[in-house]
């Protein structure tokens, strides 16, 4: 997959693709069904996804607590598998948050990056103050010469697949619901980082990520399922997550812990994505390191049980 950055300077082999357009944050059943559209709208053409980085919320409230469902790297990753072929990936900049949805249509979408035809969701607005409508930008593709597709909303359990509705579920520790719109378990995905070792030094060594600008989810232990990505441990593997501050240690900063079951070897520098399957318990203090190793041990247990049925 080709990742493009800049509608400005953009090679021919970029143009004339056919292009589902929206942030994509989490690539939900929803957003699936806007870049299926855009697979069937012109079958000969190449297909993208038009996103934007950093995400406009990020631009515009760089201080707000962190949503995202997903680093830019894991949306990357998680659109190649879907067969995407282009990214138009663009810088979201003061620049490109001051063009008109006219000057958007016409800058970015038909003379920048010279796009076919382009599909986005019902709920879709862009330019200057999200000014434009999907009617806007029908009329603008019937003036400029490109084709616009407008995708109807998805629903799950009478409510609209959407990220924030993916987030309301993960925050209250239901990870199948958010998997059921999402199409896949929800992933935290990044590079293993140097800990304190107390796992190890209980019996249950850890490989530790941080979630550091991404949405947490309830904070306590998951069953998941784990894919490490590079190295010589490359591979699926099942395993029990901790996600939170370690109250047990007085821990501040938050992060994730996997133990990955039977596993022997070194994670340091690998990355891994590991998929929440189920919520077990939130985070607890015990009363000494005796019943916190016997309640690790009980997490586990219940962690096989539940990913052998899958």
């Amino acid at each position: 997959m080709r990742i493009i950055r800049d509608y400005q300077f953009v090679d021919d082999q970029d143009r004339g693709a056919t292009v589902a357009i929206g942030n994509f944050d989490g690539v939900h059943r929803g957003h699936r069904s806007v870049i299926d559209l855009a697979r069937q709208a012109a079958p000969e053409a190449p297909l993208g996804v038009m996103t934007f980085e950093p995400h406009p919320r990020e631009f515009f409230a760089p201080n707000a607590p962190p949503f995202r469902l997903m680093s830019a790297e894991a949306r990357a990753h998680r659109l190649e598998k879907i067969g995407v072929e282009k990214l138009y990936q663009l810088n979201f900049n003061q620049a490109l948050s001051s063009l008109t949805p006219e000057e958007f249509a016409r800058k970015v979408i038909f003379e920048g990056l010279g796009l076919a035809h382009v599909v986005v969701g019902a709920d879709f607005c862009f330019g200057k103050g999200r000014a434009g409508t999907v009617e806007d930008l029908q009329r603008f593709g019937q003036e400029m010469g490109f084709g616009v597709t407008i995708a109807p909303l998805m629903e799950y359990s009478k409510h609209t697949v959407s990220s924030t509705a993916i987030r309301t579920a993960l925050s209250e520790g239901r990870p199948r619901d958010a998997a059921a719109m999402l199409g896949h378990w929800h992933r935290i995905e990044g590079e293993v980082i140097g800990g304190e070792q107390r796992g190890r030094e209980l019996g249950f060594p850890t490989a530790n990520q941080s979630i550091d600008g991404l949405h947490p989810p309830a904070f306590g232990v998951y069953a998941v399922l784990v894919d490490v990505l590079d190295g010589p441990h490359k591979g699926s593997y099942h395993g029990a997550a901790s996600v939170g501050v370690r109250p047990m240690f007085d821990g501040e900063q938050p992060n994730i812990e996997t133990y990955l079951f039977d596993f022997k070897g070194n994670l340091y520098g690998a990355h891994l994505s590991v998929g929440l399957v189920d919520y077990l318990r939130p985070e607890m203090t015990f009363d000494g390191l005796e019943p916190f190793i016997a309640q690790m041990q009980a997490d586990c247990d219940q962690a096989r049980a539940i990913l052998q049925t899958l």
